[in-house]
């Protein structure tokens, strides 16, 4: 097995496309750079891990024509960005894993943009997990979801895409998806991730260091 890869899955911080609920509430250009804030903690923590040649993003719209444009551009030097692909986002996300597979021959270690939080010592955490073909790690997410998604193989996906996502059963789902794909599923720490003002507050005190925080402030 060679060592695994991080995959970020994102979506471009465009005005009025991402963190909408928090646009809602702060207005959809703050909601932009608190997104971006995010991507660029979670890129650091992905690169501080594994290093940035083991690196992938998979990519939902332009960055150019959103938040903190220059500064991801920078910080994604190195990186392999692929375009995000399918009709929803489990879709995505299967196609995601299965790109990176192919582009990498090597487990995959997901994470989105919502957990600024993150630790570079839980993606090294992961990394000793996925001995194996059929390992795989979930990381549980606060909201019933999960954060995390390590597969030693892309067949451990088989049956994901059919598991309704941003869901409260959407942890749950998958667990089942994983087990009849065959994997040796383990969990690592709960986490919550950032969808409204409650969770932003929350991952801000926590992480108070984090570029997320000091946008959120």
């Amino acid at each position: 097995m060679r060592p695994p890869v991080a995959l970020v899955v994102a979506k471009a911080p465009v005005p009025g496309t991402a963190k909408t609920r928090l646009g809602a509430v702060v207005g959809m250009d703050r909601a932009a750079d608190i997104a971006a804030a995010a991507l660029l903690d979670t890129i650091e923590t992905c690169v501080s891990a594994y290093g940035v040649e083991r690196c992938h993003l998979a990519l939902e719209g332009d960055l150019a024509r959103g938040a903190g444009a220059e500064q991801l551009g920078d910080a994604l030097a190195g990186w392999r960005i692929h375009p995000q692909r399918g009709a929803d986002f489990a879709e995505r996300l299967v196609n995601a894993h299965h790109d990176v597979a192919a582009a990498s021959g090597a487990p995959v270690v997901q994470v989105g943009m919502d957990t600024p939080q993150l630790d570079a010592s839980a993606l090294l955490e992961v990394e000793a997990m996925l001995t194996g073909p059929d390992e795989a790690v979930l990381g549980p997410a606060y909201d019933g979801g999960w954060w995390l998604l390590g597969v030693g193989g892309p067949h451990l996906l088989d049956h994901l895409g059919t598991v309704p996502m941003s869901t409260d059963e959407t942890g749950e789902l998958t667990r089942q998806a994983l087990a009849r794909a065959g994997a040796n599923l383990r969990e690592i720490g709960l986490l919550r991730d950032v969808d409204d003002v409650v969770d932003a507050d929350a991952v801000a005190g926590a992480a108070p260091g984090t570029r997320f925080a000091r946008a959120w402030r």
